[in-house]
């Protein structure tokens, strides 16, 4: 299986390489381009979510997205609870 590595690109979009997969709220997958880098929105203005299409640049988005230190990283919540704990 090749590795998944997202990219978090200053104040851009994730930028995901690798095999994967993306499912909409209906389970229906969306139709990916083979071998090929995707670029997913982060600024919530793009026209063709959940792709990125540049939006980013016209709104002026800005993220301050570091990885922290090593030991520092905070606690995630558990994506299974519905109580984001």
């Amino acid at each position: 299986m090749d590795e998944v590595t997202i990219t978090v690109r200053a104040n851009g979009p994730y930028k995901v390489v690798g095999p994967v997969t993306i499912v909409d709220p209906d389970g229906r997958e969306f139709a990916l381009p083979e071998g090929k880098a995707l670029a997913l929105c982060r600024c919530g203005h793009s026209r063709t979510k959940p792709f990125c299409d540049s939006s980013h640049k016209r709104v002026g988005f800005t993220a301050d997205d570091c990885a922290p230190r090593r030991g520092l990283a905070p606690k995630l919540p558990d994506p299974g609870r519905s109580d984001g704990a």
